[in-house]
């Protein structure tokens, strides 16, 4: 008998059926790299230029425009959710203002020396504040979109960069830590700057900076207060950035002065823990009479190079009120001459799309 002839067979059938009713197992979509071979476009709160801050719409749309980050300022709730939210008070941005329910929610707090009353994000618990709606902060903005949109968690955020289609980098800031510590208290005895991290961690966010796990989900931690930083530096290699205001402004934590945390020699303390700064735009060149002069610059961006630190300025803006007269109202000539004259690193825009449209027409190589 031929048994090879009736084996074979059998052995074929049984394979193939074996393999009904079961899902076939495909690789994970090989996604688009992060570019790197030019300076990061940073969707400052989304692209809220055209969308109300902070929102998932406004991720999105950042996403679709080609950002290479998306950036959000981290806050928590009363009952210790993490939210993404810039102001800690809700006034601005919100309409809390209709909601009579929470009318005798107003108080007043000393925010870095200042009195400040409003609405604060600390009052709440997250789910009374996902009962507000957001609405556009400037009133010469698109005002469309004005209470269509709720508050989103940091979660929701992380989400929009991992389920892109290509690989989006998070920006996201720890802010306001010596406020929120003090009005916020975790069951656990954790802090603020522990919760942000378990927060990356949860979502396999790991690696040094260009390291292949990074690159793989690329993220950079930014704070204005040093000692948030430097704390996380003991738990984190991820990459981290200093945010430096304006020259009169002084640390939230450390009060040191712009003169101070601009030094060579702090940066050869802070280069330790961080991999650039993030100053705004005033701090690197001052406007006399809406009007830059490379004459009156601070010369940051060649010191923080000198120290191996990169240098990501903030804010880029289309609107003349926010152009120098030297760009003649023309928000390209402003990317091209912070690009190239200036040669930072990555700019932190309100408008993502345009800041891609630029580098794509000006690159030889293309994203």
């Amino acid at each position: 008998m031929n048994w090879i002839g009736i084996i074979v067979p059998f052995i074929a059938v049984s394979v193939i059926g074996g393999c009904v009713g079961r899902p076939l197992l495909h690789p994970a979509p090989i996604r688009k790299p992060l570019q790197t071979i030019r300076p990061y476009n940073i969707a400052h709160r989304g692209s809220n230029g055209e969308l109300p801050e902070e929102t998932l719409a406004a991720y999105r749309r950042a996403v679709q425009e080609g950002a290479d980050f998306i950036e959000s300022d981290i806050l928590a709730s009363k009952d210790g959710v993490l939210l993404c939210f810039h102001d800690l008070t809700l006034d601005n941005t919100t309409d809390v203002a209709n909601h009579k329910q929470f009318a005798h929610r107003k108080r007043s707090y000393q925010v870095q020396g200042v009195n400040s009353t409003g609405w604060f994000v600390v009052d709440f618990t997250f789910e009374e504040l996902k009962l507000l709606r957001v609405k556009q902060r400037f009133g010469f903005r698109d005002q469309q979109y004005n209470g269509k949109f709720s508050l989103i968690t940091f979660e929701e955020f992380i989400s929009v960069a991992l389920h892109a289609k290509r690989v989006v980098g998070i920006y996201p800031e720890i802010k306001n830590p010596v406020f929120i510590n003090q009005h916020v208290k975790w069951s656990d005895g954790k802090k603020f700057e522990d919760k942000f991290m378990e927060a990356l961690k949860k979502y396999g966010y790991k690696g040094s900076y260009m390291s292949k796990e990074w690159l793989k989900q690329p993220v950079f931690i930014q704070s204005f207060a040093p000692t948030s930083l430097t704390y996380i530096a003991n738990l984190t290699d991820l990459p981290k950035v200093l945010l430096i205001a304006d020259p009169p402004t002084r640390t939230e934590d450390t009060n040191q002065s712009f003169f101070e945390i601009t030094s060579d020699s702090y940066f050869n303390f802070i280069n330790k823990y961080v991999v650039g700064i993030g100053p705004s735009k005033a701090a690197i060149l001052p406007s006399i009479d809406n009007h830059l002069s490379e004459t009156s610059s601070t010369g940051l961006v060649a010191k923080a190079h000198a120290h191996g630190l990169q240098v990501h300025p903030y804010t880029f803006q289309n609107e003349y009120l926010f152009l120098t007269f030297n760009f003649k109202q023309d928000p390209y000539e402003e990317y091209d001459f912070w690009i190239n004259k200036i040669e930072v690193d990555g700019l932190f825009t309100d408008f993502a799309g345009s800041l891609h449209n630029f580098q794509e027409w000006t690159s030889e190589k293309g994203n």
